[in-house]
């Protein structure tokens, strides 16, 4: 089943505009789920907002948004002022520069989507920008009001379609500088450096994201069974926390285990992981 469009629009440089369709590139929609229970009756709860002082349930049509000011005081805000400020949407993103992909900094990445033609449209305009980027090797840096917020967007190419990100703004991102200029510097050479780069060159490999595990998760989902199976619930063994005592030592040591760790080792079948069960 194909995946549904988020968001529908066109692409607009200078005074080309061609249509895109916009969808959602991650998901945490498979990660394991739990609702919250009344343990006595078993039963689901519900939120509910309370006044601080009264201690008082609040209703929906009471509730106003606050801006706390320095001084303390509440600024009031009533939803339809709220909305007043939400930019209106023209469904159009706005591409303003091209730039070098090398130049893009990740941490400005917020979240991935995916841009295409919509379904039906032959999309020629869209494969002639993709194709001209792909070439250049450079990604799109445009501006759109998406899912009402105006956001700052990167385009690039990958494969026959575009990948998105939306952007975090400058004030959101917190400088580097902040917490590495006060690193202290050291000199480095000699054995030192060659042990590290002999390190680095035995764990060379190439970026697979299958072969990240979500421990966390998958320890969720072995509880979640072994509750259901009525099994005993063992509680995993921590690794124990080695301390370096020496840094050329253990500069040795993990050059060591490196090496072994390289060597060719049989093939092992690849198992197919169990399909998760939603708990709730």
């Amino acid at each position: 089943m194909a995946p549904r469009a988020t968001w529908k629009g066109h692409i607009k440089i200078a005074e080309l505009a061609f249509p895109v369709a916009l969808y959602a590139a991650a998901t945490t929609s498979r990660r394991i789920s739990f609702h919250i229970l009344n343990r006595k009756t078993g039963n689901r709860v519900k939120r509910q907002y309370i006044d601080e002082e009264t201690e008082k349930p609040v209703g929906r049509e009471q509730r106003a948004k606050g801006y706390e000011t320095e001084e303390g005081e509440q600024v009031v805000l009533d939803p339809e002022e709220v909305a007043s400020a939400i930019p209106e949407s023209d469904k159009t993103i706005r591409i303003d520069a091209f730039i070098r992909c090398p130049d893009v900094d990740t941490v400005y990445f917020d979240r991935p989507y995916y841009l295409a033609p919509p379904t039906g449209i032959l999309g020629e305009s869209f494969a002639v920008i993709r194709e001209g980027m792909r070439r250049k090797d450079v990604a799109a840096v445009g501006k759109a009001v998406l899912f009402r917020r105006a956001r700052a967007l990167l385009l690039r190419a990958q494969g026959l379609g575009l990948v998105a990100h939306t952007l975090n703004f400058d004030y959101e991102v917190r400088q580097a500088g902040e917490l590495f200029d006060e690193l202290p510097e050291f000199k480095v050479e000699g054995e030192m450096l060659n042990l590290a780069k002999h390190i680095i060159n035995t764990k060379a490999g190439s970026f697979d994201p299958r072969t990240f595990e979500d421990r966390y998760d998958n320890a969720l989902v072995d509880l979640v069974r072994a509750k259901m199976e009525g099994r005993e619930i063992m509680t995993p063994k921590r690794p124990k926390e080695t301390k370096v005592v020496n840094l050329m030592d253990a500069l040795r040591e993990s050059a060591k285990a490196a090496d072994r760790a390289k060597k060719p080792a049989t093939d092992k079948k690849k198992t197919v992981p169990a399909q998760r069960r939603k708990a709730g």
